[in-house]
């Protein structure tokens, strides 16, 4: 990515209002209060100034009058100061915890909205490594912009307090107010490029820090440990993971280097001009034109300034980058997905008439000049069961992604009962279509919440997750678990316990009867039961669809010959159809790779 320019940074803070949308909609009340707070704390620091001047030139009148005078008003101004630090103190501790607590909020409700806004995005995208920098760059702006938040008000308190401290000194010599620009500006050059530099390499990094967390990830997890151990993997990791933080390191090294070093410069330039403003204001003194208390005053007020503007200034890099980075996180927001929802929905059929049909159906992946699917043309009938079959990669899963719409067709249509798939209302579509993946996930949740996610608005329905767990063989091994359905999977969490794979397997499927769908769909479902296992659950399959669509996926010709149907795949096109015998007799592919796994028996 080609350096940020200062016209950049300026464009950036045009990100600011949507930012403060955000933080508005998080918290109003909190966002008003933080307005408020920081308006009355911008005062204070003028105010102290201001009444130590009188206090000093109180004492020195004091100690220049005859015996007996009064003090009473030197106590009054000491009561104020102190008043004023009080006060200075209490709403420095207020604006503290409103930061805070408006940051929380925020941060969830950033991160409540990249969870919805991913939720509707196509699944093909979440396949594609560049949408994956943009969805890790919007999940670490979620916590880094609460940090913006905190800076962006800042600058206005102290913009504000400027404005006061700044009035005393023009009074007294407006060019001492130039002399501090000229004096602070250096240093603010040198920030703002080395922020510059920082982003730049911070961009270059994203997929490689992305590489190096996966690492980490896999290096040290439940999940990868078997195959880390029985492979040894550990010293691969370890050296890859070396090799990427230590160039991390490198580059970060040389550019902390250099800006510590120019950083030293330009602040002894600050100091120079700090300290020649200091000698002006006490020679004016000495010579009578100032008291002691204006010398105080104005003193305090150029040392103030000038730290504040400093801050400004350095501030300005700060949020001007945080502004550049806010168009990584609206980035993300303004993905939209691919597939065009219909603005006139046609309703799913309360019971399918005829089924699908695959007219000259044909998918290809982003990126990639290999046609997943091509040239399909079949129908699905209503009640019918229909295995697909073919070697990996032959395009079997994104045949039935495609079915389920989880992508729309780069060629050719499907079409439900006549009418083009696109043309229904896409949540109902999910809602009558029943869904087992062979990856499925292995939620670390309870066993209940486990087997509800096939169809989550019926949480809370413990009859129909019961009865769900009887129809896929799951509630033999539940009911040996110490919490029963309340028991925690998996060991992330205390009390967790760990299944198998076959015991994962019938959880799954238990998923897939939550739901009353019209088709039920299964890729490789039973690929790590034992053969009794298997058996019984495709007997309670064929019972349980005997008035649905089913589609089956599956390697196993025992259980594959249980379908109506046969589909069988080639590099994404459909070469053979047929029943079990009519397939056999035709002595093809399907045959060839039912023999080979017969000989796999004798």
């Amino acid at each position: 990515m080609s350096d940020v320019t200062l016209k950049d940074r300026f464009s950036a803070l045009n990100n600011l209002p949507r930012f403060f949308k955000l933080v508005w909609r998080a918290s109003p009340s909190l966002t008003v209060l933080n307005a408020i707070l920081r308006i009355i704390r911008s005062a204070i620091p003028v105010a102290i100034l201001y009444v130590a001047k009188l206090i000093i030139d109180q004492i020195v009148a004091l100690s220049n009058s005859p015996d007996g005078a009064s003090h009473e008003y030197l106590w009054e101004l000491v009561a104020i100061e102190f008043g004023l630090a009080i006060l200075s103190d209490g709403l420095s501790r207020a604006t503290t915890l409103v930061d805070s607590l408006l940051g929380d909020l925020f941060a969830n409700h950033t991160s409540i909205q990249i969870m919805q806004h991913a939720a509707i995005l196509d699944l093909d995208q979440f396949e594609d490594s560049n949408f994956y920098d943009k969805l890790e760059r919007a999940r670490q702006q979620t916590v880094g912009r609460t940090v913006l938040l905190g800076q962006v008000l800042s600058q206005m308190q102290d913009l504000i307090t400027m404005g006061f401290l700044a009035a005393g000194l023009i009074v007294f010599n407006p060019w001492l107010i130039l002399l501090l620009f000229v004096a602070v500006l250096p240093a603010f050059a040198g920030e703002s490029y080395f922020n510059d530099r920082s982003y730049s390499l911070s961009r270059r990094q994203t997929p490689e820090r992305r590489e190096l967390d996966y690492i980490r990830y896999i290096g040290a997890s439940d999940e990868t440990a078997k195959e880390v151990k029985v492979f040894s993997l550990s010293g691969f990791l370890v050296d890859r993971f070396r090799q990427l933080s230590s160039k991390f390191y490198r580059d970060n090294k040389k550019l902390a280097v250099r800006r510590s070093v120019w950083g030293t410069v330009f602040s002894l330039i600050g100091s120079l001009g700090y300290y020649g403003a200091y000698v002006y204001i006490i020679s004016r003194t000495i010579t009578g034109h100032l008291s002691i208390g204006d010398l105080t005053f104005l003193a305090g007020s150029f040392r103030q300034l000038r730290s504040l503007l400093e801050g400004i200034l350095s501030r300005f890099t700060a949020v001007s980058q945080g502004a550049i980075y806010l168009k990584d996180f609206f980035d993300f927001f303004d993905i939209q997905p691919r597939m065009k929802l219909s603005s006139h929905a046609r309703p799913f059929p309360k019971k399918i008439q005829y089924g699908f049909t695959f007219e000259n159906v044909g998918f290809k992946y982003a990126h990639s000049e290999r046609w997943a699917n091509r040239h399909l043309n079949f129908t699905l009938r209503v009640g019918e069961k229909l295995a697909l079959v073919g070697e990996n990669g032959a395009g079997k899963t994104t045949l039935v992604k495609l079915l389920a719409r989880l992508y729309d067709p780069t060629e050719g249509r499907i079409l439900l009962d006549g009418y083009d798939l696109r043309e229904y209302d896409l949540a109902e579509l999910h809602r009558h279509v029943g869904v087992i993946f062979q990856d499925f996930l292995r939620y670390h949740m309870t066993v209940s919440q486990n087997i509800a996610v096939g169809n989550i608005h019926e949480k809370e329905n413990r009859e129909l997750i019961v009865d769900s767990a009887k129809q896929s063989l799951a509630d033999i091994l539940i009911q040996k678990l110490p919490g029963k359905y309340e028991q925690a999977l998996g060991k992330r969490f205390n009390q967790g316990v760990e299944l198998s794979g076959g015991e994962w397997q019938k959880i799954a499927l238990a998923r897939a009867y939550m739901k009353d769908a019209q088709l039920l769909i299964l890729d490789e479902p039973t690929a790590s039961l034992d053969a009794r296992a298997e058996y019984e659950v495709f007997q309670r399959f064929a019972e349980l669809t005997k008035d649905k669509t089913a589609v089956l996926i599956s390697h196993r010709f025992s259980t594959v010959r249980m379908a109506d149907r046969i589909l069988v795949l080639d590099r994404g096109e459909l070469l053979e159809e047929g029943s079990h015998r009519d397939l056999l007799a035709k002595n093809g592919r399907y045959a060839e790779l039912f023999n080979l796994q017969a000989m796999g028996y004798l």
